[in-house]
């Protein structure tokens, strides 16, 4: 059961890159982007529970709030391009 887990978060990461790389606009790539990255964190989550390596999870709280700093950062300097281009 959690090996078909394991191939529902990678089936749904390779969607949120497939997402990333064709996505109509900007903030969809970005969203995309920090989609990939939770389920990247799920992901060694999982991994950890079903290897019996708990140490997994400091290593996916670490990943998560990496993410989540990056996002915050593109999303800063995309709007900062913007506002100066208008």
């Amino acid at each position: 059961m959690i090996v078909a887990v394991m191939a529902a978060i990678l089936v749904t990461m390779l969607l949120a890159l497939a997402r990333a790389f064709l996505g109509p606009g900007r903030y969809n790539r970005i969203l995309a982007i920090n989609m990939f990255g939770t389920k990247t964190v799920l992901f060694v989550a999982v991994s950890g529970y079903l290897f019996g390596r708990p140490e997994f999870l400091d290593i996916g709280i670490l990943y998560a709030l990496v993410n989540f700093v990056a996002v915050i950062a593109v999303l800063r300097l995309t709007h900062e391009t913007e506002s100066d281009a208008a």
